[in-house]
């Protein structure tokens, strides 16, 4: 016997089917990307939307540009950069010193309260 609950045509994931009157597609024009792996990329992008002077390559990942004969260089890889690196990029010598005597004393009043 059959439950009441059942939604007969239907699947996880399933949309109503969508009306062209209702949803005109939008004008879309075509912008050819060069890396300096000679990849070429195409990317579709609204008609009225201004494209971005550099695209990533979706072969190599390095940038590309619009013009064919001199793409731009390739990207540099940055380093790794550690949690304490980026703190000394913030701070001085002196004020973590300053920070941890803070820190250690604040700590020993919460351990020793007199």
């Amino acid at each position: 016997m059959s439950n009441g609950h059942v939604i007969r045509g239907a699947r996880v994931g399933s949309a109503p089917p969508r009306h062209p009157d209702r949803h005109p597609p939008v004008a879309c024009r075509s912008v050819s990307y060069w890396c300096r792996n000679g990849h070429r990329i195409d990317v579709r992008l609204a008609a009225d939307v201004a494209a971005p002077p550099v695209w990533d390559c979706t072969r190599c990942g390095q940038p590309a540009g619009e013009d064919a004969q001199h793409p731009p260089e390739r990207s540099r890889a940055e380093p790794y950069k550690t949690h304490l690196a980026y703190v000394k990029e913030r701070r001085t010598e002196a004020e973590g010193e300053a920070l941890l005597a803070e820190a250690l004393a604040a700590l020993r009043q919460r351990r020793n309260p007199r």
